[in-house]
């Protein structure tokens, strides 16, 4: 019997695959551009009328815009995790577009969270919650990446290198989080576990050109 042109394996099906792919891309984007629109929407604006209450009043709100700036680069790292792992995306399966929802909605949730983390008082509790969303994040994606591993959703030609060194990274992210949580009822100094999520990459390179077969292939 002669192949229709929607059995599996014909051009238009393969076609499909990956538009409907390039379509979980192009919305993942919309998302993630939407949470970091409404991070700077929640920056306060000053409202003085001198130099010097203007100067006053952001170092009284420093704190709100520290808090933007890592929320900022936060999403801003998934995002760019996203766009390199994804862009070797070739069809959708498995849970993968379920992991991604739920990465999406811990994205959307970080402005929330922002705001939360900046609050007075509660310090302790507050890190809890932006410290959990990150976590999840990252957990959600990691899901996601192994999905899309196991199920062999990425396109012919793509390095094995691109899932190894993806798993390293979003570990290190979430465990990074998780250990300020407990940390954070014991010291203020909490959030600085977050300090050495950029450093594990660079640790990785370093034992990757020392000993190779724990490094992988090309630099993520």
């Amino acid at each position: 019997m002669a192949q229709t042109d929607n059995q599996p394996g014909t051009e238009p099906d393969r076609e499909l695959k990956i538009i409907s792919a390039e379509r979980l891309n192009f919305f993942s984007d919309a998302v993630v551009a939407i949470a970091i629109t409404l991070l700077a929407l929640d920056l306060k604006v000053p409202v003085a009328d001198s130099n010097a209450a203007l100067w006053r009043e952001f170092r009284q709100d420093a704190t709100d815009y520290v808090a933007f700036l890592i929320s900022f680069a936060v999403i801003g790292s998934h995002w760019q995790l996203h766009h390199r792992v994804f862009s070797h995306l070739g069809r959708l399966g498995g849970a993968l577009t379920r992991w991604n929802l739920l990465w999406l909605l811990m994205v959307v949730l970080t402005p929330f969270a922002t705001r939360v983390i900046v609050g007075d008082r509660a310090f302790a509790g507050r890190l809890t919650i932006y410290a959990g969303v990150q976590a999840l994040a990252a957990i959600f994606f990691l899901l996601a990446v192994h999905e899309m591993d196991r199920h062999g959703l990425a396109r012919e030609g793509t390095p094995r290198s691109l899932f190894t060194r993806s798993y390293y990274r979003l570990t290190a992210f979430a465990v990074a989080f998780l250990v300020s949580i407990p940390l954070a009822y014991l010291t203020r100094w909490a959030y600085l576990c977050w300090l050495a999520i950029p450093f594990t990459s660079r640790i990785r390179r370093l034992v990757a050109a020392r000993w190779p077969r724990f490094g992988g292939g090309d630099r993520l």
